[in-house]
This record gives structure tokens, C-alpha cells and sequence, in this order.
């Protein structure tokens, strides 16, 4: 399995001031406390929500700051000004955090008790203007937020908290990857390559070059008694072709490719590697291109990308974190067109590795020539994705500054049956039509490579975007030609003049 830490925390903050007396600020903590409780109910993230004590002068605010920065276990930090809390006080916290932030605006009650409502709980629920004056200096400081208004124990409160506490396991996902890159780029191909230092800087991912005959010894090295092993596995969890089952006349073909899967595992592991990438032009003495054990690799929560695509291999790491348990995510590639009879579609595929967590169905093992590599018949998982609603993604290297590209649309079945066609497939409607959205991508520099997703909202990715400060570009149904080229021509203009800044 991709490493997954267990423990994710998020800590919860809440800003008060000594003005106030004991006595109040013990009920301010009490609150705080009842208000994280109700959070808890709700909020569905594999993060813990953690309470810290409040907060009332700028050297405990600079501490904790410093500690959430410096805790491997806290990923985002999320803050809340119960009564008024001087917003000079953060000044230094705030520029000394590290992490995502995330500014809930609530109070401890629903409703007002306007028979009884004296000055005394007045001073105590301060959070409308206590938040507004903190509000404030966080904007000053230009600081990345996400703001949350409601009270504690609403849904739509616990929602949006949810996504983006997703986003912040992306974001450290980012800022912690390291990637595996057998073999360099697909000749002359731009999209795939880029500034693998402004990544490192920018977005934490680290790529490291490995040669393809590292990958080769270490599928010399496995035993054919391990290789055999998983091949029972894979006649369990699949259905295997008989001619690749154990006794069938090309079962050996299914063993070379259960030795690329093992070797593949353990060069990862031991790399502490969550992401990886190969090239079908550089292959040296494999015998086939790795197929099945990409697709197995990607459903246990690794990042691919075909061809050397390293970007788009990271991105697919991020989205499985960001996916319950890593589900419904898979490198992709925009194939060719359905322009017509009926609706307009894209089919998605690429040679053989798209991950089988997009499909309900039970995937079938095969063999079949691949045509393009030189090398033997690979091994491969055959499926259709399920019909869902979902958005395919990408991240491109624009020379100045990267960018993620979204494109909203609905995965479908496939209009007609692919007989022919030995690969997983994934079929879907872009929104707003396959015109404005193809005009679209292609007017924002996105690539043919990409990922899909099934399971990762728009909102969290939106969310983990605004929180590594990259670019994000949506396209769905509210997308135009015109609308499209005005949004580019802004954010160009925005991004060019923040970095003369």
C-alpha cells in the first residue's frame, strides 16, 4: 500500500483575550469544546479534531502556531474567535503558520434567547465581530483561507469542513511526495516534462530518476514460487482468461507479469515512494510493458503517469488521498470521439493502465498484443468504468507558474459494445458539451494526459488549489467560449503582475 498516515490531525483554535476575566474564559473554553463535539458528529474526514486551549496573548498565539508548523501529525489548523480577539495579537502566529487554514465563523447557540438575552451573554458570544475584526488582518496579511459560516451542528457546516480537511491530507500528501520516474520523457513530448525544481519549491513533490535496469534486476530477482503466489491471488480477486491461468498456454506470461508487480511493490516501498511513472520507449530488457501491475499498484493508492508524466502521476497520488480509502481516481488519457449520432462523448483510455477502482464490475485478466513498445503481449486488467458523475483533471507547467485544469462531466456507458478493444475504458459526457469543453481545455494548456475522479468533490479540490496557491481553472456547465477566454486573460494578467510583487 501508498504510505497513509493514520493520524492526521486538525487542530482546533479558538481566540479570546484576558479582557475578559476568568470566569468568562472558562466558559469560553467550555463552549469551544461543546462547539468542537458537535463538529465531530459530523465531520466525515480520516482526520482527528483536536482541541487546543484558548487562545489570549500573541506569545501563546505565535507558540501554537509554531508547534502546529512543526507537528508531522497536524495538517491544517482551524480557527475560531469566540468573543473579540485583537487581530494585532495573530499578526505573528499567523505569519509564522505553515500549515492550511481554515476560518470557521459559528457561535456557541442556534438561536438568540431574546427573553433573557442580557449584556453578560453579549460579551460572552462575540464571534460576529470577533471573527470580522480577525477576518481582517488575515486578509491584510494575504494569508490562504477557507472561510465556514454557520453554526457547529450544521450539515452544510460539517460538509464543507470535510472538504476541505480532504484537501489538507491532499496538501501534505504534496508537500511529503516522492516519485519514482523509470526512464525519462517520451521523446519531444512538452506536456509530460517540465521545471521539476519549481515542483519541488512550489508543490513539495520530489521526482527522482531511476534507470529502467533497476526495475529490471529487481523482476530478475523474484522467485517464480512468489510470482506463482500472486498469480493465485489474481485468479481469486479476477476473472483470469484461461489461457493465463495456471496450466494454459500463456500462464507464464501472467508469472512475468506478477514478477513486475512485486518488484515494481518493493522498489516503492523501499524508496518510500508514493507515485511512480514508466515509458514504453524505454523498457530496456522487461518483456513487457507493466499493464496489470500498474493497475493493482494504483488501486493500493500509488500515483501513475504514462510516459515519463510525472505531474500527472503526482496529481493521481493526491486525488487518492483526498478519495475515501483511495477510491474511484485513475490515470486517464483523453483517446479519441464520439461526436455523434445521440450526445458527444469522450473515450477514455490509455494503452493498459487505468486503475480498477473506477469500476464496480469484476475485472478481467487478458492478454493481447499491444502493437506499439516492440516488446512481448503484456498482461492486462479489461473493465468499463461505472457510470457516475465525476471531473477529469490535470496539472500543467505553464513556464511561469503551474496550473490544475478541471473539466466537470458525467461518466456513461459506452453507446455501443467495444468488443475489439482490449484495454479499461472510462466513457463520459463533458460538460458543458464536448465543443466548449475540448475549446476550453485546450485554450488553458491542458493535456491529453489526465486523472479521473468519481469521488473527490469539486469544492475540496478548489480547496487544496487555493491552499498550495496554484492556479485553478473549472470548466462546467456556466462555461462559454467567451466566458473561458476572459477567465484566462485575468488570472494571466493577476499571476504576471503577483510575481513582479
Amino acid at each position: 500500500m501508498a504510505k497513509v498516515n493514520k493520524t492526521y490531525e486538525i487542530w482546533f483554535l479558538t481566540g479570546s483575550q484576558n479582557l475578559y476575566g476568568e470566569e468568562t474564559l472558562q466558559q469560553v473554553a467550555e463552549q469551544s469544546k461543546h462547539v468542537l463535539e458537535a463538529l465531530k458528529k459530523n465531520v466525515s474526514a480520516p482526520v482527528e479534531l483536536v482541541w487546543k486551549p484558548v487562545l489570549k496573548t500573541p506569545d501563546a498565539i505565535r507558540r501554537q502556531m509554531l508547534d502546529a508548523s512543526a507537528d508531522d501529525n497536524c495538517i491544517g489548523v482551524i480557527t475560531w474567535m469566540h468573543t473579540f480577539s485583537p487581530a494585532k495579537m495573530w499578526i505573528a502566529g499567523l505569519d509564522a503558520l505553515q500549515k492550511p487554514l481554515l476560518h470557521l465563523h459559528t457561535q456557541a447557540n442556534q438561536a438568540l434567547p431574546w427573553a433573557t438575552i442580557d449584556m453578560d451573554f453579549m460579551n460572552l458570544n462575540q464571534a460576529a465581530h470577533g471573527d470580522r475584526e480577525y477576518a481582517h488582518m488575515v486578509s491584510r496579511m494575504s494569508i490562504a483561507r477557507k472561510i465556514v459560516v454557520g453554526e457547529p451542528t450544521s450539515h452544510e457546516v460539517a460538509s464543507h469542513i470535510t472538504a476541505w480537511a480532504y484537501a489538507t491530507i491532499g496538501w501534505n500528501t504534496s508537500q511529503n511526495l516522492k516519485l519514482a520516474r523509470f526512464g525519462d520523457n517520451m521523446r519531444y513530448v512538452a506536456v509530460t516534462d517540465g521545471d521539476k525544481v519549481s515542483a519541488q519549491i512550489d508543490l513539495g513533490i520530489s521526482v527522482e530518476n531511476l534507470g529502467v535496469n533497476t526495475l529490471v534486476e529487481a523482476v530478475d530477482n523474484v522467485s517464480d514460487a512468489d510470482a506463482e503466489k500472486l498469480c493465485e491471488l489474481y485468479e481469486r480477486e479476477y476473472d483470469v482468461v484461461p489461457e493465463l491461468r495456471k496450466g494454459g498456454a500463456r500462464h507464464d506470461s501472467l508469472v512475468y507479469g506478477a514478477k513486475i508487480e512485486i518488484a515494481l511493490r518493493s522498489i516503492l516501498e523501499a524508496g518510500d515512494f508514493n507515485a511512480f511513472t514508466t515509458n514504453f520507449e524505454d523498457l530496456g530488457d522487461l518483456r513487457q510493458l507493466p499493464g496489470l501491475a500498474v493497475q493493482r499498484l494504483m488501486a493500493d493508492g500509488y500515483g501513475f503517469g504514462g510516459e515519463g508524466d510525472w505531474k500527472t502521476s503526482a496529481l493521481v497520488a493526491v486525488l487518492k488521498s483526498m478519495a475515501p480509502n483511495g477510491q474511484g481516481v485513475s490515470f486517464m488519457e483523453d483517446y479519441t470521439y464520439h461526436f455523434g449520432p445521440g450526445t458527444p462523448k469522450v473515450l477514455g483510455a490509455h494503452m493498459l493502465e487505468v486503475c480498477p477502482t473506477i469500476t464496480k464490475a469484476k475485472p478481467r485478466i487478458e492478454i493481447h498484443p499491444l502493437g506499439i513498445g516492440g516488446k512481448e503481449d503484456p498482461v492486462r486488467m479489461v473493465f468499463t468504468a461505472t457510470p457516475a458523475s465525476g471531473r477529469v483533471l490535470c496539472w500543467v507547467d505553464l513556464g511561469d507558474r503551474f496550473r490544475i485544469i478541471t473539466n466537470e462531466v458525467e461518466v456513461v456507458e459506452p453507446t455501443e459494445d467495444l468488443p475489439k478493444l482490449p484495454v479499461a475504458r472510462a466513457v463520459w459526457e463533458p460538460a458543458p458539451s464536448l465543443k466548449v469543453s475540448a475549446e476550453a481545455w485546450m485554450l488553458s494548456g491542458g493535456s491529453h494526459h489526465t486523472a479521473l475522479t468519481t469521488t473527490v468533490s469539486q469544492e475540496t479540490i478548489d480547496d487544496f488549489a487555493r491552499m498550495l496557491g496554484v492556479e485553478h481553472v473549472v470548466i462546467d456547465q456556466s462555461t462559454t467560449s467567451k466566458s473561458i477566454r476572459q477567465e484566462l486573460a485575468w488570472s494571466s494578467a493577476y499571476h504576471r503582475l503577483a510575481a513582479r510583487l
